[in-house]
C-alpha cells in the first residue's frame, strides 16, 4: 500500500472566505496536484462555478479533479455521496498529491473527519489538518455568534443564562477542530477591534492551535498544508456539542432557496434591494451570478450582512443563457416572497 493522500478540511461560516481561500491555493499550488471537493448547502454549485473559473483548471482538471456536492450539508449525506466520491479519487491517487475539501458553512466537520475511519477510506487517504476559516469583520460587527460583549455582559449580570443557539455551537465546534484558524479580512477592522478578537478566538481555541491573519485569502501553501495530524485517530481529543448524539441534525428551519432571473440588473440597484431585503428577514449569506446590461463579463456577488462584494470573473460563455442566479440562505425563507423583493421597482429604493 502506497502513502496516504493527505486531506485538508476547510471549514468556517457561511461568509467566512472558505472558497477563496481555495481558490488561491489552486493558483499558487506551487506544482502540487490538488483535488477538490467542493459541499454547498443550496441547489447551485455557486462556489464550485467559481472555482472552475479560477484560471488554472484545464476541462481535464475540471472533469477529474473538483468534484461538487449541492445536495446537502457533506456530514449528513457521506454515507450517500462522500464515499462514492472519495472512492473515485483514490482511484486516481498516482495523479493527486492532496485533497482538499471545502465543507459547507453549516456542517460539522467532526462527522465529516470519522468517515475517514471508515476502511474504504482510510487506507487511502488521511486528514492531514483541519482549517477554520473566521471572518473578522463579522465577529468585530457582532455578527454569527451574536455581539459578544453584550452577550458577555449579559450572561456576567444574569447566572441563569447558559443557553447557546445553533448558530453559536456551529461556531465552537468548528473551532474546536482546528489545528489552525485563519482570520479573515483583517483589513478591513482597525488594530485595536483586531487585538480583541484574536484574543477573544485564543480563550476560545484549544492550546497550541495557531490563529493566522490572512489577506484576500492569501496564504503560503505550506501553510495551509502539510500539518501531518492524521486528524481521525485523535478525533476524541477535539470536543463537539453534539459528541453524545448518535446522528445530529441542523436547524430544520434554515433553508435555502435559488433565484434564477431572466433579467439583467444595474449591480447597486441590485445590491440596494438584497441589502433591503436583508433587514427585512434574517439572512445569513447571499452569492450568485448576475448578468449585467451592455457587459460581456459575468458579475459575482457575496453578501453577508449589509456588506456586499463584487467582480466579474469571466466572460459569458457563447451559447450560454444570460441568467441571474442567485443563492440565499437563512432561517424560513420563502422563495415566491423573496423573489418578489428582488424584481421590485426600482424607484423603490434610490
Amino acid at each position: 500500500m502506497g502513502t496516504k493522500i493527505p486531506v485538508t478540511v476547510i471549514t468556517g461560516f457561511l461568509g467566512a472566505g472558505k472558497t477563496t481561500v481555495v481558490r488561491n491555493l489552486l493558483q499558487n499550488n506551487q506544482g502540487r496536484r490538488i483535488a477538490v471537493l467542493v459541499n454547498e448547502f443550496g441547489e447551485v454549485g455557486i462556489d464550485g462555478e467559481l472555482l472552475r473559473s479560477c484560471g488554472v483548471c484545464d476541462d481535464d482538471d475540471i472533469n477529474n479533479n473538483i468534484v461538487e456536492l449541492t445536495n446537502g450539508c457533506l456530514c449528513c449525506t457521506v454515507q450517500e455521496e462522500f464515499l462514492p466520491t472519495m472512492q473515485e479519487l483514490l482511484k486516481r491517487r498516482d495523479r493527486i498529491d492532496n485533497i482538499v475539501i471545502e465543507t459547507s458553512g453549516l456542517a460539522l466537520p467532526k462527522p465529516l473527519i470519522q468517515a475517514f475511519r471508515w476502511l474504504e477510506i482510510r487506507n487511502g487517504a488521511t486528514v492531514d489538518g483541519v482549517v477554520t476559516v473566521v471572518d473578522c469583520e463579522a465577529l468585530a460587527a457582532g455578527q454569527f455568534v451574536g455581539n459578544l460583549a453584550a452577550l458577555t455582559a449579559q450572561r456576567e449580570a444574569d447566572d441563569s443564562i447558559d443557553h447557546e443557539t445553533e448558530i453559536e455551537e456551529l461556531f465552537e465546534d468548528q473551532l474546536a477542530c482546528a489545528d489552525m484558524v485563519l482570520l479573515s479580512k483583517v483589513d478591513r477592522v482597525d488594530s485595536d477591534n483586531q487585538a480583541k478578537i484574536y484574543e477573544w478566538l485564543q480563550n476560545k481555541l484549544p492550546s497550541g492551535v495557531k490563529i493566522v491573519r490572512s489577506h484576500l485569502g492569501e496564504i503560503n501553501p505550506d501553510l495551509l498544508l502539510g500539518f501531518n495530524a492524521a486528524v481521525e485517530d485523535n478525533i476524541d481529543s477535539r470536543p463537539s456539542h453534539h459528541d453524545t448524539e448518535e446522528e445530529h441534525d441542523h436547524d430544520d428551519e434554515i433553508n435555502s432557496v435559488h433565484i434564477a432571473l431572466e433579467q439583467e440588473f444595474e449591480p447597486q440597484i441590485l445590491i440596494n434591494r438584497l441589502q433591503q431585503l436583508v433587514q427585512q428577514q434574517e439572512i445569513y449569506r447571499i452569492k450568485g451570478f448576475v448578468a449585467v446590461p451592455k457587459k460581456a463579463m459575468r458579475l459575482v456577488i457575496q453578501g453577508v450582512g449589509q456588506r456586499f462584494e463584487q467582480f466579474y470573473d469571466r466572460p459569458w460563455k457563447t451559447g450560454e443563457t444570460r441568467q441571474t442566479n442567485l443563492v440565499i440562505i437563512g432561517r424560513e425563507l420563502e422563495r415566491s416572497r423573496i423573489q418578489e423583493s428582488i424584481l421590485a421597482h426600482t424607484e423603490n429604493f434610490s
